[in-house]
């Protein structure tokens, strides 16, 4: 007995452990192993409503916890959205603002993809000083995290969908090819390609075999078909059924590896998304009007310029060359403020003062939110509102299509629990309630009624 002890405690000395940790990682923990699935634009009634095709979803939900609808951040877009799930922390705190970082001398496509810009502790972060293991695909701002089994989201400013620009950046280097040997067949554009739902099968099985083989304690993974094609063709496009029968099937994947595995009854699945969906009919390009005024010009680069919206979804973000600029911002809110009774019954604005209640981007000075139906575009010339097609999220998170979904099964979860109201923040407890993990969360509640 003695040896074993020391032998361990060799190792967690050798990764940079402490004893303590050491000891947390092995005290007894509801769950064993913790999938947290994200469905890029999930909807609770995908689990609510029986007309969806996901009966593992359902399944989930009614046998499991659920909630009837979880409150986003501002943006409620992709990247802030899922970097609040992973650290329990608003925007404002972790420092992922936009899915892109606004760009002062014009944007040149870069997405905010490397872990080292998130600004507070993550679960992977908690899981590693715990002595445990983790593994993630396709996880936003995911690159170079502290992850022992990682394929992370990124793309080249080449072009978004080609797969050699995410095995550059694996974890270990030959992951990727280990997995298309034993499990998936050679990836490519055609064989894993966001336009089409053989993507969600092969990270379903990509997770799958990890956890069969490797038995990771975390594995997180983002499912993008959804999103994809909610974009395309609105909230109930034909494609949007299909691609959640996609996404429910790659769920079943990980539920069989696990059973295969014989640790189904040791591994907790949380469910949980970034946001919802609105259908548009049309949009407003904030920037033609500090064009019209003098404050930027029609340039990639923004040319001489004072003022620029800075647009992320739905909705839009003032930005200031010299943040101290009061002549400027006066302009805009008078600019704003004159424009006709028509254009401005379609959005409003939201002061500093309500952006920092809601977590959002410190560097801007107000924000753009419109009404149902209507999107901002960061056009910089052609008409000021134009016509839209399909749907897209990004809203001011305080109205029901908006709210993503959240469901937890299995080991450490208490049987058919209805969750009236929560927030995106609120996940990130629950993994540190199943795993047992040391790692504070200040801005996050741990809803103790879902315990088994």
């Amino acid at each position: 007995m003695f040896s074993k002890i020391y032998h361990k405690t060799l190792i967690a000395f050798s990764l940079g452990l402490s004893i303590s940790s050491l000891a947390r990682a092995q005290e007894s923990s509801p769950a064993e192993h913790v999938i947290l699935i994200s469905i890029d634009g999930f909807r609770p009634n995908f689990y609510l409503e029986e007309k969806w095709p996901a009966p593992n979803l359902q399944t989930m939900a009614r046998e499991g916890a659920r909630s009837l609808g979880v409150t986003g951040v501002f943006p409620s877009v992709t990247y802030p959205s899922h970097t609040t799930v992973i650290t329990g922390h608003l925007p404002a705190q972790h420092g992922i603002y936009y899915n892109a970082p606004f760009e002062p001398n014009g944007q040149t496509g870069r997405w905010y993809w490397e872990s080292e810009l998130i600004q507070v502790p993550t679960l992977w972060d908690a899981v590693k000083a715990d002595g445990m293991t983790s593994a993630s695909f396709l996880w936003p701002v995911s690159v170079n995290a502290p992850i022992d089994y990682n394929l992370p989201e990124f793309w080249s400013l080449e072009g978004y969908g080609r797969i050699e620009p995410m095995r550059e950046m694996e974890t270990p280097k030959g992951l990727l090819a280990e997995m298309e040997l034993n499990v998936l067949g050679k990836l490519n554009e055609k064989t894993f390609n966001g336009d089409y739902l053989n993507r969600e099968d092969r990270i379903g099985e990509m997770a799958g075999y990890v956890l069969e083989t490797y038995r990771p304690n975390l594995i997180t993974l983002h499912l993008i078909a959804t999103d994809h094609f909610q974009h395309e063709e609105g909230r109930d496009g034909p494609m949007v059924y299909k691609s959640i029968a996609a996404t429910d099937r790659a769920i079943g994947k990980i539920m069989e590896a696990a059973e295969r595995a014989g640790i189904l009854d040791k591994t907790a699945f949380i469910i949980t998304g970034d946001h919802g969906f609105v259908n548009i009919h049309s949009s407003i390009s904030p920037n033609i009007w500090l064009v019209e005024a003098g404050l930027m010009e029609n340039k990639s680069d923004r040319g001489d310029w004072k003022a620029a919206f800075h647009t992320s979804g739905a909705s839009a973000f003032l930005h200031l060359k010299d943040p101290n600029d009061e002549e400027t911002l006066a302009q805009v809110k008078q600019l704003l403020n004159e424009l006709p009774k028509n254009i401005k019954k379609l959005f409003r604005v939201v002061k500093r003062e309500e952006l920092d209640l809601i977590g959002a981007d410190p560097n801007a000075v107000l924000a753009l939110a419109p009404i149902q139906g209507i999107s901002f575009s960061g056009s910089t010339s052609g008409s000021v509102l134009k016509a839209a097609r399909g749907g897209t999220h990004g809203y001011f998170p305080d109205f029901d299509e908006i709210e993503t979904g959240f469901i937890a099964w299995g080991a450490g979860i208490k049987e058919n629990v209805e969750i009236q109201e929560m927030g995106l923040v609120d996940v990130a407890p629950v993994v540190k309630y199943l795993l047992n993990l040391s790692i504070e969360l200040p801005e996050s509640t741990f809803y103790p009624g879902i315990k088994k």
